[in-house]
């Protein structure tokens, strides 16, 4: 019997999880994995210049409630909102970010964490990237044997190449299964995707996927960076 793992999805923005991994989490899920998501930033308030929560507190609401429609689509263990100020996480304090996801990842007692890419384009991505790694960092007792970092269309192929570290995936998952539930997901966040051809259509992430699929010789997969992998020799 394949052994069941403990997994945490760790992103910046509601839609980020399902852009990044959403085909891999629904792998999961099937497997019999537990997935419990942590979305950081509300995802809301850096748009058109405001900064002002009671001015847009039905769109948050609107974009919570598409949140969790996109999580039940993928059959998610569970899925936990914060509310940091979108795009402006690099105003706060780094260790108060790291403390959020070392006691999500602790109380979920995660052996394998997704996170963002160290060089997208979009500032909440980077600071968290950094997060993830020093609450995931190998100290003794530290559960996390897995840590990735997935690509988020209209984020990570937007950072010119001198300017941060490419994007140039070492992992594969194969999600050829899994694709038409990823694009429910994706559908299920309407406000947040955009028409073809912009990155973050869902056109677009089919043809990603696709894409990514192709590469590796199957019809649809997610690509990430490896970033620790630690094997036990009697597992």
């Amino acid at each position: 019997m394949a052994k069941t793992e403990i997994v945490s999805v760790i992103a910046a923005h509601p839609d980020d999880e399902i852009l990044g991994c959403g085909g891999t989490i629904a792998g999961h899920i099937a497997k019999g994995d537990q997935v419990h998501v942590l979305i950081l930033a509300e995802g809301i308030t850096s748009r058109d210049g405001m900064a002002d929560r009671g001015k847009c507190q039905s769109d948050l609401s609107e974009l919570a409630k598409a949140a969790h429609n996109a999580n039940d689509i993928l059959g998610v263990t569970s899925l936990t909102l914060n509310n940091l100020p979108d795009n402006r996480m690099d105003s706060l304090d780094r260790l108060d970010v790291v403390k959020i996801v070392e006691a999500f990842v602790q109380a979920n007692a995660s052996t394998i964490v997704y996170t963002h890419h160290a060089g997208d384009v979009n500032i909440d991505h980077r600071r968290i990237h950094e997060a993830v790694v020093t609450a995931c960092r190998p100290i003794p007792g530290q559960r996390v044997s897995t840590l990735l970092f997935f690509e988020v269309a209209s984020s990570t192929e937007w950072q010119p190449p001198v300017s941060a570290p490419v994007f140039a995936p070492n992992w594969f998952v194969d999600i050829s299964a899994y694709l038409p539930l990823k694009l429910k997901a994706l559908n299920a966040y309407a406000s947040e995707m955009r028409p073809w051809p912009h990155a973050r259509s869902v056109t677009a992430l089919e043809h990603l996927a696709r894409w990514r699929g192709a590469t590796i010789g199957v019809a649809a997969a997610e690509a990430f960076i490896l970033g620790r992998y630690i094997h036990k020799a009697d597992s």
